[in-house]
């Protein structure tokens, strides 16, 4: 039975192919709709306490209110002046860099002087930006989108001739774009239909696409390399095309499978961020399995010799040929050399921070207007007053007579004692007195309207058992004394509040905290569940335990490198990036991918290496012809993707030129260092003991197979 589906989709190609359009012209309007069921949250436990609140929260509508916002294109006198005209004093505009002015709207201002304001500057030409978080939110996510999915078309001219150098000829580039357009259809598709069951997270839509084209391009280059081999042998294209999917289609499949499995231990993440990135990542790699396994044969067979045109002739260094022969000839040499390049980045590792900041505006550059704004707003109103903590607190029974307040006014008192507190908002602390916010509460009618206004800020006719009190700490976000504080309030609300009360501390702050300890909780468990499936994937290709025990070290070692160099990137503020902790929300990404992806050159390196021992030739010849004959092609493909990730580094957000940096130092340590020096040098050092327990097996006919 074995290729008997490729000899099908060679037969039969044009059918195959019609087969593949049906299939995306029908999953075409799921693919499209992807986002409709998606979440842009999800940073928070699915069941925790915070989410809890922060949903509880957003049920509470206080009156709108008037918001600082930044003035840009339009001087700080002409924005006075704009201001005069309706009385707003010209202590109101503060400068923040150059021409732009931050408005500080006081407290006395209507919310209709605030829209008058902003209509009236606009006509003077002036750009009006909200500087609060929820907006600036929204920038980052923007730019995070418009970074991934144009960082492609940005590299392209560089990605165009690696391409054509790595791929030989115009033709065959061909290829991965139409296996990983074709896997990355299918796989937002079957999200769309997954998202209607499970909340998963928008971000994963990115993710996609992502590694849609990474591995699309690595799978096409591995099976496409060896069947043009195969037709410049003098083979037929049905052969060839046996062949190719019979020794790189399996290398890719057991790759594939090792791949998707290491990103699906995100899940282990347990939020909707986390577990839409293990969803789509996977699924992804799935899709594009789909397509190299009964697409790509079909392809191969359409364009027959045709895939050779646009050939070019590539000038050969013999550089691998050189390499092969001295890590066989000096494998200890080899080994010293890796170690080298390696361990002085891997014992940095234990120094690395991550913490995704709470603060939105450190995530923009340092001369972004914006955040030199909150940085003023900061100055002027406390460094705490960007995102109060809000104490969401729900009583057992209505808060209406004068024991409940006294309860509220309680908690309130608790609070204030509590250290790094700037301030408590309550409505105990809107020098009414009780008494008259218990009348107020039985006969709402009676309220003043004033009373009536502040009362909105922390209740909700909806629910008469919820009351919302706010915390200003007195230092930022970002800062930990701030996730101290959060944590103090969530330890002692039990004890402050009566039995049958549910009570937790919600908002931007609290949400990120939770999501930093969380991820932080469980990298371990990621990381170690990674190893353990390059453990088994590796195992299972090459039925060598020594060489899957060895894959697992040196993956680990690459992981602790990349650690290690983002930790003196960021000691030395290289390429443009500025000392703070790596964020959370794609660290344990990078060496997920890392641990992934590095299957892909392990397999087909270890394979080559095996059809050369089957074949009778001595290990170290095997080991030294399977490098020579699979070098330029692994750090060929390694080079299109460093291509891919340097590409981030267009985005004027710090996150995304990390996750740049850090993929790229990865992949080149992992194809470059690992493959190029410590696989072939340990394995040839250990000679005919590098495979065990697998053996090639003496058959009838005088050659060997697998034992």
């Amino acid at each position: 039975m074995k290729g008997t589906w490729t000899r099908f989709a060679v037969r039969h190609y044009w059918l195959v192919i019609i087969l593949w359009v049906v299939l995306i012209g029908a999953t075409l309007p799921l693919a499209a709709t992807v986002t409709k069921h998606l979440t842009t949250n999800g940073f928070e436990g699915p069941h925790s306490q915070v989410r809890w609140a922060t949903n509880t929260l957003s049920t509470i509508h206080p009156p709108p209110g008037p918001q600082p916002f930044l003035i840009e294109n339009l001087s700080q006198s002409r924005s006075a002046q704009v201001g005069r005209a309706l009385t707003i004093p010209a202590s109101a505009f503060h400068r923040v860099a150059h021409h732009d002015t931050l408005f500080m709207p006081p407290k006395t201002l209507t919310m209709s002087q605030s829209n008058a304001l902003k209509s009236r500057l606009k006509t003077h030409g002036a750009q009006i930006s909200s500087t609060g978080q929820l907006s600036i939110g929204k920038m980052v996510t923007h730019d995070a989108s418009q970074t991934l999915a144009t960082s492609g078309v940005v590299a392209m001219p560089v990605l165009a001739v690696l391409l054509l150098t790595v791929f030989g000829s115009v033709a065959a580039i061909s290829l991965p774009l139409i296996i990983a357009l074709a896997g990355s259809e299918i796989a937002l598709a079957a999200v769309s239909i997954i998202s209607r069951h499970m909340q998963l997270s928008v971000f994963l839509t990115d993710i996609v696409s992502f590694l849609a084209l990474g591995v699309g391009v690595d799978y096409a280059l591995f099976i496409s390399t060896r069947f043009r081999q195969n037709l410049d042998d003098g083979k037929p294209v049905m052969e060839a095309v046996v062949d190719a999917m019979s020794h790189a289609g399996r290398s890719v499949l057991y790759s594939g499978v090792a791949v998707a499995l290491a990103v699906a231990t995100l899940m282990f993440g347990s939020d909707a961020y986390w577990r839409g990135l293990a969803v789509g990542g996977a699924v992804a790699i799935f899709a594009v399995l789909l397509a190299t396994h009964t697409l790509m044969p079909a392809i191969m067979a359409a364009f027959n010799q045709r895939l050779h045109w646009g050939r070019i002739r590539r000038p050969d260094f013999h550089l691998w040929t050189r390499l092969s022969r001295f890590v066989t000839r000096r494998p200890v040499w080899a080994i010293l050399i890796a170690l080298a390049v390696l361990v002085p980045f891997a014992r940095l590792a234990p120094q690395i921070r991550m913490s995704t900041p709470a603060n939105l505006a450190t995530m923009l550059p340092r001369t972004n207007p914006l955040r030199l704004a909150v940085e003023k707003q900061q100055a002027l109103e406390g460094s705490g007053s960007i995102a109060p903590i809000a104490v969401v607190v729900r009583y057992p029974t209505a808060i209406k007579d004068l024991s409940s307040w006294q309860r509220v006014d309680r908690l309130t008192r608790h609070l204030e004692t509590l250290p790094n507190v700037a301030a408590v908002a309550s409505p105990t602390n809107l020098h009414v007195p009780l008494a008259e916010l218990a009348m107020v509460s039985q006969h709402p009618g009676l309220a003043p309207a004033p009373l009536k206004h502040g009362l909105q800020n922390f209740l909700t006719p909806h629910d008469p058992r919820l009351v919302v009190v706010y915390v200003t700490a007195k230092t930022g976000p970002n800062n930990p004394s701030t996730s101290r504080l959060v944590g103090r309030i969530d330890r002692h609300l039990p004890h402050w509040v009566p039995a049958g009360t549910r009570a937790a501390a919600g908002g931007l702050v609290p949400v990120l905290r939770s999501f930093n300890l969380l991820t932080q909780s469980r990298i371990p468990w990621i990381v170690a569940s990674a190893l353990m499936v390059a453990l088994v994937v590796l195992t299972a290709a090459t039925r060598s335990i020594v060489q899957a025990l060895l894959g697992v070290v040196f993956d680990a070692l690459v992981g602790l490198a990349t650690a290690g160099f983002m930790v003196f990137v960021d000691h030395h503020q290289l390429f443009g990036l500025e000392r703070q902790p790596l964020d959370s929300s794609i660290t344990p990404l990078i060496f997920v991918l890392l641990f992934g992806l590095s299957m892909d050159y392990e397999v087909i390196l270890l394979h080559r290496m095996q059809e050369r021992l089957i074949g009778g030739v001595e290990p170290r010849q095997a080991v030294q012809q399977g490098l020579a004959t699979t070098g330029a092609m692994i750090t060929g493909a390694g080079l299109i993707m460093v291509v891919v990730f340097l590409a981030l580094l267009i985005s004027p957000l710090q996150v995304m030129k990390t996750l740049g940096i850090g993929l790229s130092f990865a992949v080149l340590a992992d194809t470059w260092v690992v493959r190029s020096l410590l696989v072939p040098s340990t394995t040839a050092l250990l000679n005919r003991w590098g495979f065990w327990p697998w053996k090639p097996k003496p058959v009838a006919q005088g050659g060997l197979q697998e034992s």
